[in-house]
């Protein structure tokens, strides 16, 4: 009967709860939603430039799902103007294949199709020759020998834009997930700090005071932000000098960029602790505030999303943040490439600052 009381006394207690039964209930959804439209997306098809290819070349590329574009020159520049994965240069005997490889997985897939699209060809042309050669055997036997020789001996050089061909897909994960450890602990350390503060009684002794809305705001913000500050310190050179991640830009422009994550982080928890009653109910944001943000941060191909899912990945911080971190840390990008998601994360932030005070009013209405 005790325990029988027990359930009963928190099943109701639940019940009671409407926000924290609304988000046990729908947060699974909607993460389960989002994966389903994420997995579910259309591929992209691999662009690729071609230097002196054979139409029939370029027809079995185009039917390996590859576009193919004709260019006329072998350079990164031209390679990244155009969007293109990678460049193909036919000079006789001599291939070389040139890669984007801004994202590992898509670039070996690309590297495959090709090579097996060239030894196809070459195949192809290996069997018009073998035929031309049974029919005058003593004649074409030494041409046979050259063209087997040449089949045989087919070498693509292969070179690469951003790593190199032992990069693998974790080396353009792991600076996304040094942003979003920061992100995260950031945002749960901040809110719940806050609401252990309201729940305690202090914000309402403090608002008992002449202090106004924005000083408790910012307050906070530099109380809290100076040890989001050493956290993030400590994080990015752990993961870059202890875990010898992958780092082909500037340090100290990954200490900004997760710095700006990390400030961003601190509004937004602050933000929604103000919604929260329990710690049990700031946790249960975190499958609608955070894992979200995982999903759009770069790991899923953004060109291969829905449109509204593109519209939907641009609302989200870590969209621009993980984005500056593959920038600097994979391909060695400079503060002048990342300055627009530098000010986009900023504008989160002044956002996030503004609706603080406001959510304050419910606590004085000053």
């Amino acid at each position: 009967m005790r325990i029988l009381a027990m359930v009963k006394r928190i099943f109701f207690q639940m019940l009671r709860d409407k926000r924290a039964l609304a988000l046990m209930m729908v947060a699974p959804l909607l993460v389960l939603t989002l994966l389903n439209y994420l997995l579910a997306g259309n591929t992209v098809d691999p662009r690729l430039g071609v230097i002196n290819a054979a139409d029939n070349l370029i027809e079995r590329l185009e039917d390996s799902e590859i576009t193919v574009i004709q260019v006329d020159a072998n350079t990164k520049d031209l390679l990244l103007d155009k969007d293109l994965d990678g460049i193909l240069d036919i000079n006789g005997e001599d291939i070389s294949l040139t890669l984007t490889n801004d994202q590992p997985n898509a670039a070996k897939a690309l590297q495959m199709k090709v090579q097996q699209a060239i030894a196809a060809e070459r195949a192809k042309e290996q069997a018009a020759n073998l035929s031309s050669f049974m029919e005058n055997i003593q004649s074409k036997l030494p041409g046979m020998t050259d063209k087997m020789e040449q089949v045989k001996s087919l070498k693509i050089n292969t070179s690469y834009i951003y790593g190199n061909e032992d990069t693998i897909f974790f080396d353009q994960l792991n600076p996304i997930l040094v942003g979003f450890f920061v992100f995260f602990f950031v945002f749960l350390i901040s809110g719940i700090a806050l609401l252990r503060e309201r729940t305690t009684g202090t914000l309402e002794r403090l608002l008992a005071t002449p202090i106004q809305r924005r000083d408790i705001v910012f307050g906070y913000l530099f109380g809290y932000g100076l040890f989001a500050v050493i956290q993030t310190i400590i994080v990015v050179t752990y993961a870059v000098k202890v875990l010898d991640i992958t780092l082909a830009g500037s340090f100290w422009n990954v200490v900004i960029i997760n710095l700006t994550l990390a400030l961003v982080a601190l509004t937004l928890g602050l933000l929604l602790s103000s919604f929260a009653n329990s710690e049990f109910q700031m946790m249960q944001f975190i499958p609608i505030a955070i894992i979200p943000q995982v999903f759009f941060a770069g790991i899923f191909p953004f060109e291969s999303m829905a449109g509204w899912m593109q519209v939907l990945a641009k609302c989200m911080p870590m969209y621009y943040g993980g984005n500056a971190l593959v920038e600097v840390m994979y391909k060695g990008s400079g503060l002048g490439e990342i300055t627009n998601d530098l000010l986009v994360l900023v504008g989160f932030a002044l956002v996030f600052i503004v609706l603080n005070v406001v959510a304050l009013k419910k606590y004085r209405k000053i």
